[in-house]
C-alpha cells in the first residue's frame, strides 16, 4: 500500500508561483478580461499537469482546483482576499503586514489563515487597486483611499509611515442592504423609535447620526433616508461614495483628492456650496468632519431642511460641541454664541448609535434640540438604552426605554399628517 502524500502550503506556494510566470509567459494578462477566464482556467489546468507530472509534485483533485481558484484569483482578483470578499459575513478586511489578516464578523474582530507570500505580493494588491481608479501609493504618496466595484471602501498605507510593512483596510458593505425590520429583528432599535424616526424624515427634520467608528452610523443613514419621497430630488455628497439609496432621483457627488503635483483636490465643503445650486429637496452629507459643517447649517437653516449627517462622536452633546469646533474652522470670525444658535436652530434630533463589546449595535439615544438659555444649546432624550450589565457569554443587557418627554416636535409631525401614540412617550415604571 502506497503511503499517502499530503501537499504542503509551502508546496502550494511554490507551484502557484511556478505556474503564476509560466502564465505571464504564455498569455499577455495586461489584455486578459473576466471573460478570458475560463480561457485562463484551462491554460492554468494544463500548465499544472505539467507541473504534477514533471516536477513530481503530487496532488489530489480538490488541491488541484483549489490551486487553479487561487492562480485565477491572483490574475483576476486581489489573490489571497478573494475568499474573504466572497464571505458575506464579514464586514471588514484588515490586513497587518503581509503575514497577519483579519476580519470583522458580527462586530468582533477575528484572526485568518490568509497570508501574502510577502510584501512585494502584497503591495501588487494594493497596485492593482488604486491604480484601478486612476491613483498611485508610492513613497511620495504613502497613503490613498480607494473604493472596488461593490462599493467596498478601502484604505492602504506603506513605509515609510507604516512601520512594520504594507497595511489595508477594506470596509465591506453588505450586498443585500439592511432594511428598518432588519434593524427591528437585531434589537438595534424598538418600533416606537423607529416610528418616531420615521416620522421625523416624512416632517422633513433635520437629523444628525452621532457614533464612533464601526457603530453603523451609514447603515442607519440609508435605513432613515428610505422613508425620502420618490418625488424628492435628493443630492449626497461624500468623502468616499457608499450611501446606498434606492429612489430614483439621486445625484451622487464625491469629493477628490489632490493629484501627484497636490493640485485638483475637491473637498467637501466646495460640494456642499456646489449641491444648493442644484435644486436639491434634500441634502445628505454621509459624514460631516470639517469647514463644510457651516455651509450645511447655513443650507438646513434656509430653507433645505429634511437633511440628513452623520458624524463622529460619543454622545449627543460631544456631536453638538464637534460641531461647533468644525464651524470654526471655516475661520470667519463668527461668535460663540452666534455658532450654537446656528446648530440649535438647524439640527432638530441627534441619533447616537452605539457598538456594545459583544458586537451589538444599537441606538443608546433619540434626542431632541429644543433651543437655547442664555449661551447653551438644550436637548431632551425622547428614548435611551439602558445597558444592565453583560452575561457570562459576553452578551450586553439591557432595555430601551421612553423618558416619558414628549418632543416638542410631535406638533410639526401632526401637521405633516403623521399621527403616533401619545403613549409611546410614556416612561415604563421603575423596577
Amino acid at each position: 500500500m502506497s503511503p499517502i502524500v499530503t501537499t504542503t502550503r509551502t508546496d502550494f506556494a511554490s507551484a502557484k508561483t511556478t505556474i503564476h510566470r509560466k502564465l505571464i509567459q504564455k498569455l499577455n494578462l495586461d489584455k486578459l478580461t473576466e471573460a478570458n477566464r475560463e480561457e485562463v482556467r484551462r491554460e492554468v489546468s494544463q500548465i499544472l499537469e505539467g507541473i504534477v507530472h514533471g516536477e513530481a509534485a503530487p496532488m489530489n483533485l480538490q488541491e488541484r482546483e483549489r490551486l487553479v481558484q487561487e492562480v485565477l484569483d491572483e490574475v483576476f482578483g486581489l489573490g489571497p482576499l478573494e475568499p474573504l470578499l466572497a464571505d458575506p459575513t464579514v464586514s471588514d478586511i484588515l490586513v497587518n503586514t503581509y503575514k497577519r489578516v483579519y476580519v470583522e464578523r458580527k462586530g468582533m474582530l477575528e484572526s485568518t489563515n490568509v497570508q501574502f507570500r510577502d510584501d512585494v505580493h502584497l503591495m501588487g494588491i494594493i497596485d492593482r487597486i488604486v491604480s484601478a481608479i486612476g491613483r498611485r501609493v508610492d513613497e511620495s504618496s504613502p497613503m490613498v483611499d480607494a473604493r472596488l466595484k461593490d462599493g467596498s471602501r478601502v484604505n492602504a498605507i506603506i513605509p515609510p509611515l507604516s512601520v512594520d510593512g504594507p497595511v489595508l483596510s477594506i470596509r465591506r458593505f453588505g450586498r443585500e442592504r439592511l432594511t428598518a425590520d432588519d434593524l427591528i429583528h437585531n434589537r438595534s432599535l424598538t418600533q416606537p423609535m423607529l416610528d418616531l424616526l420615521r416620522g421625523a424624515v416624512k416632517a422633513r427634520l433635520n437629523v444628525l447620526i452621532s457614533g464612533g467608528t464601526g457603530a453603523g452610523k451609514t447603515t442607519f443613514l440609508n435605513v432613515l433616508s428610505s422613508h425620502i419621497s420618490n418625488k424628492e430630488r435628493i443630492v449626497t455628497i461624500e468623502d468616499a461614495a457608499e450611501l446606498q439609496l434606492n429612489q430614483e432621483h439621486v445625484v451622487r457627488l464625491e469629493t477628490r483628492p489632490p493629484n501627484i503635483e497636490g493640485k485638483g483636490a475637491v473637498a467637501q465643503r466646495q460640494l456642499v456650496i456646489n449641491s444648493l445650486r442644484m435644486r436639491p429637496d434634500r441634502i445628505i452629507v454621509g459624514e460631516v468632519r470639517g469647514e463644510e459643517a457651516l455651509d450645511m447649517l447655513q443650507a438646513m437653516n434656509t430653507g433645505h431642511d429634511g437633511s440628513l449627517t452623520t458624524i463622529h462622536a460619543n454622545t449627543p452633546r460631544d456631536a453638538l460641541g464637534r460641531l461647533e469646533t468644525m464651524v470654526a474652522m471655516a475661520n470667519l470670525n463668527i461668535p460663540e454664541s452666534a455658532i450654537r444658535r446656528q446648530i440649535a436652530s438647524a439640527i432638530d434630533v441627534v441619533v447616537q448609535v452605539s457598538r456594545h463589546s459583544d458586537g451589538t449595535r444599537k441606538v443608546i439615544n433619540v434626542s431632541e434640540i429644543t433651543g437655547m438659555e442664555g449661551n447653551v444649546v438644550t436637548m431632551q432624550d425622547i428614548f435611551i438604552f439602558r445597558k444592565r450589565g453583560i452575561k457570562e457569554n459576553g452578551e450586553v443587557l439591557g432595555e430601551f426605554l421612553a423618558t416619558g418627554v414628549r418632543p416638542k416636535f410631535a406638533e410639526r409631525l401632526l401637521v405633516s399628517g403623521i399621527h403616533l401614540p401619545t403613549n409611546m412617550f410614556e416612561a415604563a415604571p421603575i423596577r
